[in-house]
């Protein structure tokens, strides 16, 4: 497969919906904010929840966020959002009007949340709470990957419970939690149903978002390098993102 490098810049915003109503989803850290050295120290451009709102206005209210945050951590840094979100890896999904599109997700047990916290106080990880989930961050260490892959596969084979991986992060979520069934969830939706889907992100997690859109004969747009992907197109980093969407 081609470097991510070689891959083309996307048609304008513009000419995708001159052939037809399109869908867009989109990624939060390292898509629309740059990625920080901790989970609370990114810098969210200004009115953000109002820009995403105006797009999705224009785009018939088929715009959705699907981030491994969850929701309450997103809005913490937005404000709210009116539009269709999916927190948490897509295990905690809304529609524009804040009502769930599934059941509510479960938390993983107290017991595993007690269990990291201490494995994070002991090997010099930044452990991150959420609802639906904890997440082990490294960015301080990289070093530390290895040692972190092996506690949480050890926890998620007791507790049956899912590993998700991504820039120097270690993430266990309950079965299911998947960004690329949150695509699929919003696609069975009137609100999005027929439409053209797009879903823009950078991390590896993002590949089910592609692989998702790919399957209702969508495009995946990857943020940055990586290599292999199933993304067709590249923008270089959020700027561009927020550029090509029109709301920079």
């Amino acid at each position: 497969m081609p470097a991510t490098t070689s891959l083309p810049h996307p048609p304008s915003l513009d000419a995708l919906r001159s052939d037809g109503p399109i869908s867009v989803f989109l990624d939060f850290d390292g898509t629309l904010v740059d990625i920080a050295p901790t989970p609370d120290s990114i810098r969210v451009p200004a009115r953000i929840a109002d820009r995403l709102a105006g797009l999705a206005n224009e785009l018939g209210g088929r715009l959705a966020l699907i981030s491994g945050r969850a929701i309450s951590d997103i809005e913490g840094h937005t404000g709210t959002l009116a539009i269709a979100r999916a927190g948490s890896h897509g295990a905690d999904m809304r529609l524009p009007d804040g009502s769930h599109l599934a059941e509510a997700p479960a938390a993983i047990p107290a017991d595993v949340r007690a269990e990291l916290a201490g494995f994070a106080r002991r090997h010099g990880f930044s452990l991150e709470e959420k609802p639906h989930g904890a997440a082990l961050h490294y960015r301080s260490d990289p070093s530390l990957e290895d040692a972190g892959l092996a506690f949480a596969k050890e926890v998620s084979d007791r507790h049956g419970l899912e590993i998700k991986g991504g820039k120097c992060v270690i993430e266990l979520v309950n079965p299911g939690a998947e960004k690329g069934a949150a695509v699929h969830a919003f696609m069975d939706h009137s609100l999005f149903a027929g439409s053209h889907p797009l879903f823009i992100g950078d991390d590896v997690t993002d590949e089910d978002g592609f692989a998702a859109v790919m399957a209702h004969g969508g495009t995946g747009i990857l943020v940055g390098d990586r290599n292999p992907t199933l993304a067709q197109y590249r923008l270089a980093d959020p700027a561009a993102v927020l550029n090509w969407l029109g709301i920079a």
